[in-house]
Protein backbone atom coordinates (compact mmCIF):
# COMPACT_ATOMS: atom_id res chain seq x y z
CA UNK A 1 0.00 0.00 0.00
CA UNK A 2 1.17 3.49 -0.89
CA UNK A 3 2.17 6.03 2.04
CA UNK A 4 0.12 9.20 1.21
CA UNK A 5 3.18 11.48 0.74
CA UNK A 6 3.86 8.64 -2.21
CA UNK A 7 0.16 9.58 -3.81
CA UNK A 8 1.19 13.10 -3.66
CA UNK A 9 4.21 12.23 -5.54
CA UNK A 10 2.66 10.35 -7.88
CA UNK A 11 -0.14 13.20 -8.40
CA UNK A 12 2.57 15.95 -9.19
CA UNK A 13 4.55 13.23 -11.43
CA UNK A 14 1.18 12.89 -13.72
CA UNK A 15 0.47 16.87 -13.75
CA UNK A 16 4.42 17.51 -14.76
CA UNK A 17 3.89 15.28 -16.79
CA UNK A 18 0.79 16.16 -18.53
CA UNK A 19 2.82 19.75 -19.30
CA UNK A 20 5.90 17.73 -20.44
CA UNK A 21 7.97 18.35 -17.43
CA UNK A 22 10.62 16.47 -15.97
CA UNK A 23 10.65 16.56 -12.02
CA UNK A 24 11.80 13.40 -11.23
CA UNK A 25 15.01 14.69 -9.65
CA UNK A 26 13.34 17.62 -8.16
CA UNK A 27 11.10 15.44 -5.76
CA UNK A 28 13.54 13.83 -3.78
CA UNK A 29 14.58 17.16 -2.22
CA UNK A 30 11.12 18.00 -0.80
CA UNK A 31 9.00 16.76 2.21
CA UNK A 32 5.38 17.30 0.15
CA UNK A 33 2.54 18.34 2.59
CA UNK A 34 -0.10 18.46 0.01
CA UNK A 35 -0.20 19.59 -3.89
CA UNK A 36 -3.18 19.71 -6.15
CA UNK A 37 -2.71 19.80 -9.85
CA UNK A 38 -5.49 20.71 -12.94
CA UNK A 39 -4.89 21.32 -16.44
CA UNK A 40 -6.68 22.91 -18.71
CA UNK A 41 -4.82 22.00 -21.86
CA UNK A 42 -3.83 23.54 -24.49
CA UNK A 43 -4.90 26.77 -22.84
CA UNK A 44 -4.36 26.76 -18.76
CA UNK A 45 -2.61 25.19 -16.01
CA UNK A 46 -2.81 25.61 -12.21
CA UNK A 47 -1.17 23.87 -9.22
CA UNK A 48 -0.83 24.78 -5.98
CA UNK A 49 0.55 23.05 -2.42
CA UNK A 50 2.94 23.21 0.37
CA UNK A 51 6.27 21.41 0.82
CA UNK A 52 9.48 21.50 2.90
CA UNK A 53 12.68 21.61 1.70
CA UNK A 54 14.68 18.19 2.89
CA UNK A 55 17.80 19.76 1.65
CA UNK A 56 19.82 22.62 0.26
CA UNK A 57 19.47 22.56 -3.41
CA UNK A 58 19.10 24.81 -6.62
CA UNK A 59 16.98 23.84 -9.11
CA UNK A 60 16.50 25.96 -12.98
CA UNK A 61 13.21 25.87 -14.11
CA UNK A 62 12.19 24.66 -17.80
CA UNK A 63 9.92 25.23 -20.68
CA UNK A 64 6.08 23.50 -20.57
CA UNK A 65 4.29 22.36 -23.32
CA UNK A 66 2.21 25.68 -23.32
CA UNK A 67 2.80 27.44 -26.30
CA UNK A 68 4.47 30.84 -25.43
CA UNK A 69 3.85 29.96 -21.79
CA UNK A 70 3.70 32.51 -18.90
CA UNK A 71 4.02 31.53 -15.93
CA UNK A 72 2.45 33.46 -12.75
CA UNK A 73 3.46 32.46 -9.34
CA UNK A 74 1.77 33.25 -6.16
CA UNK A 75 4.65 32.51 -3.42
CA UNK A 76 4.31 32.13 -0.05
CA UNK A 77 1.27 34.17 0.19
CA UNK A 78 -0.90 31.32 2.58
CA UNK A 79 0.31 29.68 5.58
CA UNK A 80 0.24 26.18 5.79
CA UNK A 81 -1.38 26.33 9.24
CA UNK A 82 -2.43 22.54 8.90
CA UNK A 83 -6.23 23.21 8.10
CA UNK A 84 -6.15 23.40 4.24
CA UNK A 85 -8.81 20.66 3.72
CA UNK A 86 -6.05 18.86 1.61
CA UNK A 87 -3.85 17.57 3.89
CA UNK A 88 -3.77 18.33 6.98
CA UNK A 89 -0.37 18.24 7.61
CA UNK A 90 1.15 21.17 9.66
CA UNK A 91 5.18 22.94 9.07
CA UNK A 92 6.77 25.02 11.41
CA UNK A 93 10.17 25.88 9.31
CA UNK A 94 10.19 28.99 8.68
CA UNK A 95 8.73 30.57 5.36
CA UNK A 96 11.22 32.95 2.57
CA UNK A 97 9.03 36.23 1.95
CA UNK A 98 5.98 36.26 0.05
CA UNK A 99 5.76 37.44 -3.79
CA UNK A 100 3.90 37.38 -7.01
CA UNK A 101 5.47 36.80 -10.51
CA UNK A 102 4.56 37.16 -14.05
CA UNK A 103 7.46 35.61 -16.09
CA UNK A 104 7.94 34.15 -19.51
CA UNK A 105 8.90 30.12 -19.52
CA UNK A 106 11.56 31.24 -21.99
CA UNK A 107 13.35 32.73 -19.45
CA UNK A 108 14.53 29.79 -16.93
CA UNK A 109 14.67 30.98 -13.39
CA UNK A 110 17.91 30.09 -10.68
CA UNK A 111 15.77 28.72 -7.43
CA UNK A 112 17.71 28.43 -4.24
CA UNK A 113 16.59 26.33 -1.76
CA UNK A 114 17.59 26.38 1.63
CA UNK A 115 17.03 23.13 3.94
CA UNK A 116 14.27 22.83 6.30
CA UNK A 117 12.32 26.04 4.81
CA UNK A 118 8.93 25.85 4.34
CA UNK A 119 7.48 26.83 0.98
CA UNK A 120 3.85 27.30 -0.69
CA UNK A 121 2.37 27.98 -3.93
CA UNK A 122 -0.22 29.10 -6.31
CA UNK A 123 1.19 28.22 -9.49
CA UNK A 124 -0.74 29.28 -12.38
CA UNK A 125 0.64 28.40 -16.20
CA UNK A 126 -1.31 30.28 -19.47
CA UNK A 127 -0.66 30.34 -23.24
CA UNK A 128 0.20 33.71 -23.95
CA UNK A 129 -2.80 33.64 -26.94
CA UNK A 130 -5.19 32.46 -24.19
CA UNK A 131 -4.43 35.40 -22.12
CA UNK A 132 -4.62 37.46 -24.66
CA UNK A 133 -8.10 37.15 -25.67
CA UNK A 134 -9.14 36.73 -22.40
CA UNK A 135 -7.56 40.62 -21.53
CA UNK A 136 -9.59 41.39 -24.93
CA UNK A 137 -9.42 45.22 -25.19
CA UNK A 138 -6.85 45.46 -22.56
CA UNK A 139 -4.48 43.63 -23.62
CA UNK A 140 -3.03 46.36 -25.94
CA UNK A 141 -1.54 47.80 -21.72
CA UNK A 142 -0.42 45.02 -21.74
CA UNK A 143 1.69 44.74 -24.83
CA UNK A 144 5.01 43.71 -22.87
CA UNK A 145 3.66 40.34 -21.92
CA UNK A 146 3.10 39.46 -25.66
CA UNK A 147 6.47 40.77 -27.15
CA UNK A 148 7.57 37.61 -28.96
CA UNK A 149 10.85 38.56 -27.48
CA UNK A 150 9.50 37.00 -24.14
CA UNK A 151 11.74 39.26 -21.87
CA UNK A 152 9.35 40.49 -19.33
CA UNK A 153 9.74 39.98 -15.79
CA UNK A 154 7.43 41.59 -13.43
CA UNK A 155 6.81 40.90 -9.06
CA UNK A 156 3.58 42.37 -7.73
CA UNK A 157 2.44 43.71 -4.37
CA UNK A 158 -0.10 41.40 -2.84
CA UNK A 159 -3.25 42.88 -2.96
CA UNK A 160 -6.45 42.28 -0.02
CA UNK A 161 -8.52 40.33 -3.10
CA UNK A 162 -5.44 38.64 -4.30
CA UNK A 163 -4.92 37.25 -0.82
CA UNK A 164 -8.24 36.51 -0.28
CA UNK A 165 -8.70 34.47 -3.40
CA UNK A 166 -5.42 32.24 -3.20
CA UNK A 167 -6.77 31.49 0.68
CA UNK A 168 -9.96 30.43 -0.70
CA UNK A 169 -8.34 28.34 -3.59
CA UNK A 170 -6.52 26.66 -1.20
CA UNK A 171 -8.54 26.81 1.74
CA UNK A 172 -12.12 26.34 1.29
CA UNK A 173 -13.37 22.77 0.54
CA UNK A 174 -13.69 22.21 -2.92
CA UNK A 175 -17.34 21.22 -4.55
CA UNK A 176 -18.48 17.98 -4.79
CA UNK A 177 -18.90 18.27 -8.06
CA UNK A 178 -17.80 20.10 -11.26
CA UNK A 179 -14.55 20.70 -9.47
CA UNK A 180 -12.74 21.06 -12.60
CA UNK A 181 -14.96 23.71 -13.68
CA UNK A 182 -14.58 25.49 -10.17
CA UNK A 183 -11.20 25.55 -10.09
CA UNK A 184 -10.94 27.21 -13.12
CA UNK A 185 -13.09 29.92 -12.69
CA UNK A 186 -11.30 30.65 -9.74
CA UNK A 187 -7.46 30.81 -11.14
CA UNK A 188 -9.59 33.68 -13.97
CA UNK A 189 -10.66 35.22 -10.57
CA UNK A 190 -7.11 35.36 -9.67
CA UNK A 191 -5.76 36.42 -12.57
CA UNK A 192 -8.67 39.11 -12.85
CA UNK A 193 -7.10 40.67 -9.27
CA UNK A 194 -3.89 40.27 -10.62
CA UNK A 195 -4.09 42.87 -14.09
CA UNK A 196 -6.33 45.22 -12.20
CA UNK A 197 -3.45 45.38 -9.90
CA UNK A 198 -1.08 45.71 -12.57
CA UNK A 199 -3.45 48.07 -14.61
CA UNK A 200 -2.53 51.01 -12.00
CA UNK A 201 1.28 50.67 -13.39
CA UNK A 202 2.25 53.70 -15.54
CA UNK A 203 2.58 53.10 -19.16
CA UNK A 204 5.18 53.27 -21.45
CA UNK A 205 7.80 51.71 -23.10
CA UNK A 206 9.64 48.84 -21.59
CA UNK A 207 13.16 47.58 -21.40
CA UNK A 208 14.09 44.04 -22.51
CA UNK A 209 15.92 42.11 -20.14
CA UNK A 210 18.14 39.54 -20.22
CA UNK A 211 19.06 37.22 -17.20
CA UNK A 212 22.11 39.27 -15.71
CA UNK A 213 19.81 42.28 -15.55
CA UNK A 214 17.16 40.48 -13.61
CA UNK A 215 19.34 38.99 -11.15
CA UNK A 216 21.03 42.29 -10.70
CA UNK A 217 17.67 44.11 -10.07
CA UNK A 218 17.22 41.62 -7.37
CA UNK A 219 20.36 41.86 -5.84
CA UNK A 220 19.89 45.53 -5.31
CA UNK A 221 16.06 44.92 -4.01
CA UNK A 222 17.75 42.09 -1.28
CA UNK A 223 20.03 44.85 0.04
CA UNK A 224 16.94 47.52 0.43
CA UNK A 225 15.44 44.77 2.09
CA UNK A 226 18.13 44.18 4.49
CA UNK A 227 18.16 47.34 6.24
CA UNK A 228 14.80 48.20 6.11
CA UNK A 229 15.63 51.40 8.74
CA UNK A 230 18.18 52.96 6.96
CA UNK A 231 17.44 53.32 3.08
CA UNK A 232 20.40 52.24 1.28
CA UNK A 233 22.84 55.11 -1.04
CA UNK A 234 21.88 54.78 -5.04
CA UNK A 235 25.47 54.83 -4.80
CA UNK A 236 26.16 51.75 -3.50
CA UNK A 237 22.84 50.38 -5.65
CA UNK A 238 24.61 51.26 -8.53
CA UNK A 239 28.01 49.32 -7.60
CA UNK A 240 25.51 45.94 -6.53
CA UNK A 241 23.89 46.33 -9.97
CA UNK A 242 27.03 47.02 -12.11
CA UNK A 243 24.60 49.66 -14.31
CA UNK A 244 24.24 53.49 -14.11
CA UNK A 245 21.51 54.88 -12.28
CA UNK A 246 19.05 56.13 -15.05
CA UNK A 247 19.13 52.20 -16.18
CA UNK A 248 18.80 51.07 -12.92
CA UNK A 249 15.61 52.99 -12.32
CA UNK A 250 13.98 52.21 -15.16
CA UNK A 251 14.72 48.26 -14.72
CA UNK A 252 13.91 48.61 -11.24
CA UNK A 253 10.40 50.08 -11.48
CA UNK A 254 9.50 47.69 -14.71
CA UNK A 255 9.92 45.05 -12.86
CA UNK A 256 8.42 45.81 -9.00
CA UNK A 257 6.24 48.81 -10.61
CA UNK A 258 7.33 51.22 -8.26
CA UNK A 259 10.67 53.22 -7.97
CA UNK A 260 13.29 52.70 -5.85
CA UNK A 261 12.75 54.95 -2.64
CA UNK A 262 9.04 54.51 -3.14
CA UNK A 263 9.61 50.63 -2.92
CA UNK A 264 11.44 51.08 0.10
CA UNK A 265 8.96 52.97 1.95
CA UNK A 266 5.84 51.03 1.21
CA UNK A 267 8.64 48.05 2.32
CA UNK A 268 9.47 49.80 5.11
CA UNK A 269 5.58 50.70 6.09
CA UNK A 270 4.41 46.82 5.67
CA UNK A 271 7.00 46.12 8.57
CA UNK A 272 6.01 48.96 10.47
CA UNK A 273 2.37 47.60 10.27
CA UNK A 274 3.64 44.29 11.11
CA UNK A 275 5.13 45.80 14.39
CA UNK A 276 2.22 46.98 15.12
CA UNK A 277 0.30 44.28 14.79
CA UNK A 278 2.38 41.23 15.28
CA UNK A 279 4.76 42.96 18.01
CA UNK A 280 2.04 45.07 19.35
CA UNK A 281 4.34 47.99 19.49
CA UNK A 282 3.23 51.44 20.29
CA UNK A 283 3.43 53.98 17.20
CA UNK A 284 6.33 56.10 18.74
CA UNK A 285 8.53 52.50 18.88
CA UNK A 286 7.57 51.01 15.45
CA UNK A 287 8.56 54.56 14.24
CA UNK A 288 11.41 54.83 15.87
CA UNK A 289 12.55 51.28 15.05
CA UNK A 290 11.79 52.13 11.29
CA UNK A 291 14.40 54.85 11.72
CA UNK A 292 11.86 57.71 11.91
CA UNK A 293 12.51 60.40 14.31
CA UNK A 294 9.20 62.38 13.30
CA UNK A 295 6.47 61.00 14.56
CA UNK A 296 4.21 63.39 12.14
CA UNK A 297 6.40 61.98 9.33
CA UNK A 298 6.33 58.75 10.24
CA UNK A 299 2.36 58.82 10.13
CA UNK A 300 1.71 60.55 6.99
CA UNK A 301 4.60 58.13 5.17
CA UNK A 302 2.37 55.22 6.80
CA UNK A 303 -1.13 56.82 5.69
CA UNK A 304 0.01 57.26 2.19
CA UNK A 305 1.23 53.24 1.87
CA UNK A 306 -0.95 51.22 4.12
CA UNK A 307 -4.19 53.58 3.65
CA UNK A 308 -4.74 54.42 7.49
CA UNK A 309 -2.88 56.09 10.17
CA UNK A 310 -0.84 54.08 12.53
CA UNK A 311 -3.70 54.49 15.62
CA UNK A 312 -6.94 53.53 12.97
CA UNK A 313 -4.99 50.30 11.96
CA UNK A 314 -4.38 49.41 14.77
CA UNK A 315 -7.98 50.03 15.61
CA UNK A 316 -9.14 48.19 12.61
CA UNK A 317 -6.60 45.41 12.88
CA UNK A 318 -8.37 44.89 16.87
CA UNK A 319 -11.78 44.49 15.58
CA UNK A 320 -10.92 41.91 13.04
CA UNK A 321 -9.40 39.49 15.45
Amino acid sequence: MKSKNEHVDSDMQHFTNKLGLIIENVLQNFQVNFFKGLTFLPDMAMHFGSFVVKEDFTRVTGQSDLIDGIGIIFHNIFEDSGDTGKGNHKTNGPMEPPYVRIFPYAISQTLQFKKNTQVSHVSISISAQYLRNFLKEESEYFAYLFDSANSFWIEELMTDDILRTVNDIVKKEEPGNLKSFYYKMKAMELLFYLFESLKKRESGRTLKLNAKEIQAVYDVRDKIVSSLSNHSAIAELKQIAGMNEFKLRKIFKQVFGMGIYDYYQHLRMKEAARLLSEEKLSVSEAGYQMGFENLGHFTKVFEKHIGNKPKKYIQLIDTLR
